[in-house]
């Protein structure tokens, strides 16, 4: 039986390194019942993701729930998700690609609720959990399961698309690569191949002066740089976190010329 010291210690010992707000969420989520506790902290040990383990995560102060199998939120998506609130106007249009639990959708919804927000994910586990978080979900790959008649009328498009490159797979931590699909971060070989569709298909949905906001890492964007002006993108902001990793990429669909 853990008290909230033990259980704290017994997760630091295995390497968690938000081992005090672990464990208050695990003996908060137990209720007292011990047997629930004692199965939550062995799945904890294992590696297994902690969302999974508790079945939510919260994300930029919404409660997100995440189901068994579902990518799960990081923190550090937050910042790419209010950037995504601010350039949706308040009755306007968004798209959330590769949704997963639909974290980012959710923002969006709360955030601007006379907007219309949709969302779509490959895996129907990721869609159903995305639905019960509120999301307006369709399953299937990017855009092509999306309502027609969303077509040039999006004021935003944002995804955490798969951007880690193949031969860098092996480097993720192990819970990663033991519970979670590759197929939430495989992006080829130098992790640029989903997010390239994406930009190529994103004109289709987005009106002129409308957003497309995502998810990358290292000197991906530089590597987009040609692609950006080929397909009439403008106004590329490169999103980096405090530490000045770069983080995302912004940019706007220009007018026809």
């Amino acid at each position: 039986m853990h008290d909230r010291g033990s259980l704290e210690a017994l997760l630091s010992g295995a390497g968690f390194v938000a081992a005090s707000e672990e464990a208050g969420e695990l003996l908060a989520c137990a209720a007292g019942d011990t047997e629930l506790l004692e199965s939550l902290v062995g799945r904890r040990l294992t590696g297994e993701p902690f969302g999974w383990v508790t079945g939510s995560v919260s994300f930029c102060g919404l409660e997100v729930r995440v189901d068994p199998g579902v990518y799960v939120p990081r923190w550090q998506t937050e910042p790419l998700a209010r950037r995504a609130v601010e350039r949706l106007p308040a009755d306007g249009i968004a798209i959330d690609l590769c949704t997963g639990t639909g974290a980012i959708a959710k923002v969006l919804a709360t955030s601007r609720p006379g907007a219309r927000v949709v969302a779509s994910d490959l895996d129907e586990r990721a869609v159903a959990c995305a639905a019960a978080n509120g999301v307006e979900a369709y399953c299937g790959d990017l855009f092509t399961v999306l309502p027609r008649t969303l077509e040039g009328r999006a004021d935003v498009v944002v995804g955490v698309v798969p951007y880690v490159p193949t031969p860098v797979l092996a480097l993720l931590p192990h819970d990663t690569l033991v519970f979670e699909s590759p197929l939430s971060y495989d992006g080829g070989r130098d992790g640029t191949d989903v997010l390239r569709r994406v930009l190529t298909e994103s004109p289709r949905f987005l009106r002129r002066g409308g957003a497309l906001l995502l998810e990358l890492g290292g000197e991906q964007a530089d590597a987009l740089g040609d692609e950006l002006s080929r397909l009439g993108y403008v106004d590329a902001v490169v999103l980096a976190d405090l530490d000045g990793e770069v983080r995302g990429l912004e940019v706007t669909l220009g007018e026809r010329s």
